[in-house]
């Protein structure tokens, strides 16, 4: 549904995008993870048409988006990281905006409209101004703009940044639904634990370009885990050991006459695949920049 290739995209000196390539097929959710100044916004916004790249490609559902895009934009629903929506009206009124741009007209439109914001928990809201609902309230809102008249492919970029737990809960179940229903997904967040519970595939972006893509379990499979040991005797307090086999390790410390009286297996998740990646990206600019030998 979506493919892009080389994407290029210079500010002045400043590179955001440097070679970004990222597929996103039907029905999958891809979790867009990185450092703020990774390029993930400035790639969602070129997706979106929002910003026009120097170099690279981008199609959504076969059509080539630099060349034709209005056609690629009609397959697509965007929720950016910044809140945009029309705070004097009501949130019926704003998601009925989005549904005429979307191309719904009559029974159908408003069929859509309250599905989606059945499905979003707004129905109860549907009546009230933007300008007076909470942040999370508004961000609901925003991705009830996106996702009405069910979009193939949807870019949701940090949609639950400062949101409550009812805001989350709603919108990863929204998620989780449309991508069952075969829509394609794109979703960009710093809250890496929603990306376990949505089942996303992962692509981490550094320095502008995709540095690691896959599963997570194929992602995670080699990093070490710690295993967490506290001893009969407090002399010897707790140890903690970074491990590949925590079950052969803890069998040595038994073998060696050490008595445990606790035993935690930390498994490698999410936070120490970044920090990992992170790290080795780092460090292959610096060995190319000259600075390491």
């Amino acid at each position: 549904m979506l493919n892009t290739a080389g994407l290029v995209k210079r500010y002045g000196r400043h590179v955001a995008l440097d070679g970004f390539d990222l597929e996103v097929a039907p029905g999958e959710i891809v979790g867009l993870i990185g450092h703020n100044g990774a390029g993930k916004t400035t790639f969602v916004e070129t997706v979106s048409g929002l910003v026009r790249p120097d170099a690279g490609r981008v199609s959504v559902g076969g059509h080539d988006a630099l060349r034709t895009p209005h056609a690629a934009r009609r397959l697509l629903g965007l929720a950016p990281q910044e809140v945009a929506l029309y705070h004097g009206v009501t949130v019926r009124e704003n998601v009925r905006l989005f549904a005429r741009l979307a191309g719904l007209r009559g029974r159908r439109r408003e069929q859509e409209i309250t599905r989606v914001l059945d499905e979003l928990r707004l129905s109860g809201l549907a009546d009230r101004p933007v300008g007076v609902l909470s942040g999370g309230q508004r961000r609901r809102v925003q991705a009830a703009t996106a996702m009405v008249g069910s979009p193939p492919l949807l870019l949701l970029d940090e949609p639950t940044a400062g949101a409550d737990p009812e805001t989350r809960s709603a919108l990863l179940a929204a998620v989780k639904a449309r991508a069952a229903s075969g829509t394609a997904v794109l979703y960009t967040t710093h809250y890496l634990p929603e990306l376990v519970d949505l089942d996303a595939t992962l692509a981490l972006a550094h320095a502008g370009r995709i540095i690691a893509r896959g599963t997570q379990q194929e992602l995670t499979h080699h990093l070490p885990g710690e295993l967490r040991v506290v001893f009969a005797d407090p002399a010897e307090g707790e140890l903690r050991v970074s491990t590949r086999d925590p079950g052969a390790d803890l069998a040595a410390l038994i073998a060696a006459g050490r008595t445990p009286v606790s035993v935690d297996v930390h498994r490698p998740g999410l936070d120490d695949l970044y920090r990992s990646l992170a790290a080795t990206a780092n460090e292959e600019e610096v060995t190319a920049g000259g600075v390491v030998a």
